[in-house]
């Protein structure tokens, strides 16, 4: 009787899979459910405006030929170049400003230090508009720079409304950004490379050129490409300096507003945000993740 017992075959089951567990068979319908509100606002708020911003660019008499027209166009094409030339001056000038301050700042310690990054991380609390009203106060007819240029010359200079004042204010956006950019970056330098190059008679600028230049590329460019677009896409400041200013944000909300043109506003939009994401996505690939990280 035990010898029948030994010998019969026992019931069939399944080879346990090593990464299964106890509720494997419910993970992807979980990780569909926790997925599914973003996806839902991903779709709602981005993924379905820019399919119908798409379309409405092609969808006026010229078809998907707008695009192209928006680049031989000799009034968007000057706007465009325009936007491009102040965006890369702004983002060549910031970077250079923030990077000496905020490697002076983190090397020296002094009495009024902490009140001194705050002040200059205060445009931060400022909307575009605002820095627009700061230019026209300093630089407008009205303004300081102005005043006493009459009164040392006899002539005003005002630049507040020409691409001189938009610069002006878009350095002046930009810089908190980009400061505080480098102060982190610059926090984690390591000084024995530095003690190492000057002990083998490395002159000054070739510590920098050499040493900190290189440790804080990441951060320079990644820095930058935020700082270019911001600078490409800014409105706030352009709509309040706007009297002579001809660059791609003002080409769109004229002709949005003033002139009815919706397909060519709607191709300039695509074609402004195709330049942004290019430069950001060419940062990502040179910095790392620190594009994204500081986005």
């Amino acid at each position: 009787m035990s010898a029948c017992v030994q010998d019969a075959p026992l019931p069939h089951r399944p080879a346990a899979s090593p990464s299964a567990g106890p509720g494997w068979a419910g993970e992807p319908l979980r990780l569909a459910a926790l997925l599914a509100p973003a996806a839902a606002v991903f779709a709602a708020f981005f993924l379905l405006p820019l399919v119908r911003l798409i379309l409405i660019g092609a969808g006026g008499a010229e078809g998907w030929s707008a695009y192209l027209t928006t680049l031989v166009d000799p009034g968007h094409l000057d706007s465009l170049i325009s936007t491009l030339a102040l965006s890369a001056g702004v983002t060549l000038v910031t970077l250079a400003v923030s990077t000496v301050a905020g490697l002076f700042l983190v090397r020296h310690r002094f009495p009024g230090h902490a009140l001194l990054v705050a002040l200059l991380t205060f445009p931060l609390a400022f909307p575009g508009v605002v820095i627009g009203f700061m230019v026209i106060m300093l630089a407008g007819r009205q303004g300081l720079i102005g005043t006493i240029t009459q009164a040392l010359t006899g002539g005003k200079l005002v630049f507040a409304y020409s691409m001189a004042g938009l610069f002006l204010g878009y350095v002046y956006f930009s810089i908190p950004r980009v400061i505080l950019t480098v102060m982190a970056a610059a926090e984690k330098l390591d000084p024995r490379l530095e003690e190492a190059a000057r002990s083998l008679g490395a002159a000054p600028w070739r510590v920098v050129a050499d040493v900190i230049l290189p440790a804080l590329k990441p951060a320079l460019v990644s820095a930058g490409a935020l700082c270019f677009a911001t600078s490409m896409g800014a409105f706030g400041t352009a709509f309040t300096l706007a009297t002579r200013i001809n660059v791609l944000p003002m080409t769109i909300y004229t002709e949005f507003t003033l002139q009815a043109n919706i397909a060519a506003a709607a191709a300039l939009s695509v074609l402004l945000g195709l330049i942004t994401w290019a430069a950001l996505a060419v940062a990502r690939s040179v910095a790392g993740t620190s594009v994204a990280a500081a986005g």
